[in-house]
């Protein structure tokens, strides 16, 4: 009997559809000579301390350094205190069961990291000896599905994803087990103070922006415009240098000529540039950019997006959603006129996916040297019926930018008008000349927002042009903005380097804090711990946030670019680097951070209602 295992219940259902097996049982489907269970997610996870013989909270267990981790049931809190999960040992004793009958079991879990460590942690726990092959796919479609079983991979070539898993399962919980103990025994406050390998970089970065923001002090400046005209077209031209004060910018000012006539009167054109320019179409989608702009657009949380996408997946309309890939490889390049043909219909951008029937589509999203474990997020070709507003959005997001990102460049015409009227002016604009991939959505473009005309007339270098306006501008500067989940997650790519090129940031992705499958728990987790709250549309720090940020922030556990890099080696090890090594340098750096924090912890100061709220979390 062959045995799968899928990840969840739905899951498993649908491949049992598949394969025409129907016969349901407890914790299980059979039929057809198969067999299909499930977990529910993580049914297993490391070892709590007391396991350990580390019991109660006390400096002296400090660091908690186990030999050998080992795997315990998932626990749930009852009137009784915490334990055991109940359905999990059920559904354990079921797997032992199937596992213990089988003559090859095949791993369902979803095709990434923390699917394999899910299966790993059930086959080490159970004991299991019995072979296992591997199903790697993309989509849940019916014929993903029956190809992904036609080409079965052995369990075996997976063996260094999982090291990875492990590895980073062990770092969290060493780093996070003793350095949240650390901090909270040595504060006093009575309060649980979670710290952890990614969680507290992530909220030193939101801290130290909140910081920033609240101490920026705005510099008054002055800038002179003036309105030329050109037959009757008035355009706007700004001083190419900004006033100190304002009685530089009225001298300037008063230079200026408001009536018609020549030089030194009106305003001389000194020089024109117009330059055309390609805009090339933007990359596909993986998780993180696609959680970026459901933000953006909608509002969605960095977590509803990942939840809306993993149910548009497993109802077979797009393809696998934790992706870090924004690329195709040519195979899957050769079925997207069909997905383009798919979208002919569509109310939103149907046109745009008629425009590209037959055109000759950008390669810029496709190098499959730049595909990791799975390809760009792209939709199925299955039809969406009656999906939630929420769920049409996120899906017309991931359909609309396959078509942005195979359609042409947009090109475009960027002009710069320099004139004198006693000082220097400019005046900038663009014109659009072919929409190109921007016309899927009709969006504006985000470089104009500064620009101060739509469009310029033409004129030629040496007229002399009325001036029809002048005023003087009192501005101020401004502090970066504070973080909100977009910005946030763009900024968790590259370990808060601030990075605008799509494909440099994209090069850096190894490098990030977290992973895009994992970023949106993050958040979700220094919200629990009231670190964080969300203030409209930005994510701001709470007085236990900001304290906790005073004690650690020159420390090694909240400096982003350290933890950036543990996410690199993490890639490395799934590519055949040391475990070994890794693991070492993670105890090391353990042993390090606890001593530090024992020290650094007393002088934390949180204010006493928000420890107790932390105590009873």
């Amino acid at each position: 009997m062959k045995v799968i295992i899928a990840e969840k219940p739905s899951v498993a259902r649908e491949i049992a559809r598949v394969f025409g097996a129907n016969t349901k049982k407890n914790g299980y489907i059979e039929g057809k000579g198969f067999t299909f269970t499930w977990a529910f997610g993580h049914l297993l996870q490391l070892a709590a301390p007391q396991e350990y013989g580390y019991y109660g909270w006390n400096i002296q267990n400090l660091p908690m350094l186990p030999p050998k981790f080992k795997l315990s049931i998932r626990k749930v809190k009852t009137k009784d205190g915490v334990v055991d999960d109940p359905s999990v040992k059920k559904q354990l004793d079921v797997i032992k069961s199937l596992f213990d009958e089988a003559t090859e079991i095949i791993v369902a879990t979803d095709a990434g990291r923390e699917g394999e460590l899910i299966f790993r942690y059930i086959y080490y726990y159970l004991k299991c000896k019995k072979p296992f092959k591997r199903l790697w796919i993309s989509s849940q479609t019916d014929e993903a599905i029956k190809e992904g079983f036609r080409n079965l991979k052995p369990g075996s070539d997976y063996d260094t994803l999982f090291n990875s898993a492990h590895c980073r399962s062990q770092s969290d919980w060493l780093v996070g087990m003793n350095a949240t103990q650390a901090l909270s025994l040595s504060s006093g406050n009575r309060a649980v103070l979670s710290l952890g390998r990614v969680q507290t970089p992530t909220l030193a970065m939101i801290c130290s922006r909140f910081i920033e923001n609240r101490n920026f002090v705005p510099q008054t400046y002055y800038q002179v415009s003036i309105h030329p005209d050109k037959d009757g077209q008035v355009f706007k031209a700004i001083s190419t240098e900004n006033y100190a004060t304002k009685e530089e910018a009225e001298a300037v000012f008063n230079q200026v000529q408001d009536v018609e006539g020549g030089f030194p009167q009106g305003g001389h054109v000194l020089q024109v540039e117009a330059k055309p320019r390609k805009e090339p179409p933007p990359l596909l989608h993986d998780l993180s950019s696609l959680q970026q702009e459901a933000n953006k657009r909608k509002g969605f949380t960095a977590d509803q997006t990942l939840s809306i996408l993993q149910n548009l997946y497993e109802s077979k309309l797009v393809t696998y959603p934790r992706t870090g890939s924004r690329y195709i490889g040519d195979d899957v390049f050769a079925g997207v006129p069909a997905l383009i043909e798919k979208q002919e219909l569509h109310p939103l951008f149907g046109k745009q996916a008629q425009a590209l029937a037959g055109a000759k589509l950008s390669k810029r999203s496709v190098n499959a040297k730049k595909v990791t474990d799975h390809h760009a997020i792209l939709p199925t070709g299955e039809t969406p019926n009656h999906l939630s507003p929420d769920h049409q959005a996120v899906f017309d997001m991931v359909a609309g930018r396959m078509l942005e990102a195979f359609h042409q460049d947009c090109i475009k015409e960027i002009t710069k008008i320099t004139m004198q009227s006693g000082a220097k002016f400019i005046a900038s604009g663009t014109v659009i000349h072919t929409a190109g991939w921007r016309a899927v959505f009709n969006d504006k473009e985000d470089d104009k927002k500064d620009e101060e005309n739509a469009t310029l007339p033409k004129v030629t270098q040496g007229e002399n042009l009325p001036v029809t306006a002048k005023a003087i501008l009192e501005k101020q500067t401004k502090p970066k903005p504070l973080y909100n989940e977009a910005s946030l997650l763009k900024a968790l790519e590259t370990a808060g380097k601030e990075i605008d090129d799509e494909e440099l940031r994209y090069a850096m992705k190894d490098s990030g804090l977290g992973t895009p499958a994992t970023r949106a728990a993050i958040i979700e987790t220094l919200l629990k711990r009231n670190y964080i709250i969300r203030e409209k549309k930005n994510l701001v720090p709470t007085q236990t946030g900001l304290g906790v940020y005073e004690v650690v922030k020159n420390q090694q556990i909240a400096q982003a670019e350290l933890t950036g890099n543990w996410e690199k080696r993490l890639e490395e090890i799934r590519s055949g680097a040391s475990v070994t090594e890794f693991q070492e340098e993670i105890k090391t750096y353990t042993r390090a951070i606890t001593s530090e924090l024992l020290n650094l912890g007393k002088a934390l100061n949180i204010p006493v209602a928000e420890a107790t709220s932390k105590t009873n979390a």
